[in-house]
């Protein structure tokens, strides 16, 4: 088996510099000029970099790149007005008749490393725009990037390994899940992640950026990536930062009646609730990696009819590593500190306190629940019924083990859970029920059991297993 040779910044900064048909310019905002200073210090850099340049004093920028709606300048849309204005520069500036195989670029990025106090966390926005082909309009990889590192020059640095990494990946890789796999090489994981993801252009018009998205998940590259309901993958933060946020995980496979009565009726709670600011609420359908895993793998088509289903019906999709609902939490609440409202059955609950599911936590389930005790959060409890014979379950009956029940009196006690209101005639449906149902063509036994029109979605997409061929 051939060894795999990774080239050090350096040597990928030198391969771009020596290559004569290479050409553009690097904008950086912030962090310093990290990634112009790698293609400098590698040598010969006059062939490959037209100008570089930081507009760092923010009126100097809003006077190149114009001012932003929300005033940030870290962020996608500043990212995108710096692209769109250097390369057009390139283009109306330099004759291509003297280099008719030259294939410009337009590096990038916007980046706010950690401050003093460690109360702003490192994180940024890394672009370029680039020509495969002298003849062809250029394609953009942009990716937002969150960084780890406990100190301004650690994350710097890792900028500009990082920002090398993709101007070469770029050149000289042609799969999208190639470049992003190079990302990573000369850095720790533990140094960055990111959570954002976008190809396009004459080169990446088949790609698909929510398979990208679920990529970065399945990688390791991050913890979660978010879908809004037109289908377009966000950073995360952009869709949650300082909201009210009601979540409600499942497989979702497919989504029923019984799921969307969960959230009517939690989000009726919780709109009500004096501490959440009805205009400010997002909602998110929370799927799991696990719950993506068919055979062990994860089945990206199936992902894709997921998502494509929930977003029909105008919700917000999160895909996530996060196994336990505590990590949720804690995830949610890096984004906001505003009362946060968490949907679940009764079984998920009794699963919540399972001591063997944090074993591996030093302080165990005592831990867990510390991050979810100390944060702003209100569990909603849909009851459930097993069976027409077996005992109706809420919160007041609820069995959890003898050795925990004192943790969830506490939650009990302190108004930390509250039972839903429900709809009996959808109590009894369940997905795998649904999908059995789906699998053996019970016509007329599962379609009033979604919602309205997602039948018709699966029979048209042969979903779920649902053979066209026969019907």
């Amino acid at each position: 088996m051939e060894e795999k040779v990774v080239l050090s910044p350096k040597q990928k900064a030198r391969q771009i510099n020596l290559d004569n048909n290479i050409y553009g310019s690097m904008v950086e905002i912030g962090a310093g000029q990290e990634v112009a200073r790698e293609f400098f210090r590698a040598g010969s850099a006059s062939g490959t970099i037209a100008k570089t340049m930081s507009a760092y004093d923010k009126a100097f920028s809003d006077a190149i790149y114009g001012k932003e709606e929300d005033s940030r300048y870290v962020c996608e849309s500043r990212l995108e007005n710096m692209l769109d204005h250097e390369y057009d520069l390139l283009e109306e500036r330099l004759n291509r008749t003297d280099f008719p195989k030259r294939k410009y670029f337009t590096f990038a990025d916007t980046i706010a490393t950690v401050n003093y106090d460690k109360s702003i966390k490192g994180h940024g926005w890394i672009g370029v725009r680039f020509q495969r082909d002298a003849n062809e309009k250029p394609n953009d990889v942009i990716i937002h990037v969150n960084l780890h590192d406990q100190d301004s020059p650690l994350q710097k640095r890792t900028i500009g390994i990082l920002g090398t990494n993709l101007l070469h990946a770029c050149f000289y890789n042609n799969k999208p899940k190639e470049i992003l796999n190079k990302l990573y090489e000369n850095l720790s994981r533990s140094s960055l992640d990111i959570d954002m993801v976008k190809f396009r252009g004459p080169d990446f018009k088949d790609v698909d950026n929510r398979l990208l998205s679920l990529t970065l998940v399945k990688e390791g590259m991050t913890d979660s990536v978010i879908f809004t309901p037109d289908g377009v993958n966000h950073q995360p933060s952009d869709i949650v930062y300082k909201k009210n946020i009601l979540t409600i995980r499942g497989s979702f496979r497919p989504v029923t009646k019984v799921n969307i009565d969960m959230l009517e009726n939690g989000l009726k709670k919780f709109t009500d609730n004096p501490k959440v600011d009805k205009d400010n609420i997002q909602v998110i359908f929370e799927i799991t990696l696990s719950n993506l895993k068919a055979d062990g793998e994860v089945d990206e088509q199936d992902f894709l009819d997921r998502v494509d289903i929930l977003c029909s019906l105008g919700y917000t999709v999160m895909i996530s590593n996060f196994r336990k609902y505590y990590k949720v939490i804690e995830y949610l609440s890096q984004f906001s500190s505003a009362r946060m409202g968490l949907i679940i059955g009764v079984d998920n609950l009794i699963e919540m306190f399972e001591e063997k599911y944090y074993r591996n936590l030093n302080g165990g389930i005592m831990e867990a629940f510390g991050i979810i005790f100390t944060r702003d959060i209100k569990i909603y409890l849909y009851p459930f019924k097993p069976s027409d014979n077996s005992e109706f379950l809420n919160s007041d009956n609820i069995p959890i083990h003898p050795r925990v029940k004192a943790l969830y009196e506490y939650l009990y006690s302190n108004k930390r859970v509250e039972d839903l209101d429900y709809n009996k005639d959808v109590l009894g449906i369940f997905s795998r029920k649904v999908l059995q149902l789906l699998k053996d063509n019970k016509q007329g036994e599962w379609e009033d059991m979604v919602p309205e029109g997602v039948d018709e979605i699966i029979k048209e997409k042969c979903l779920f297993g649902y053979n066209c061929e026969i019907n």
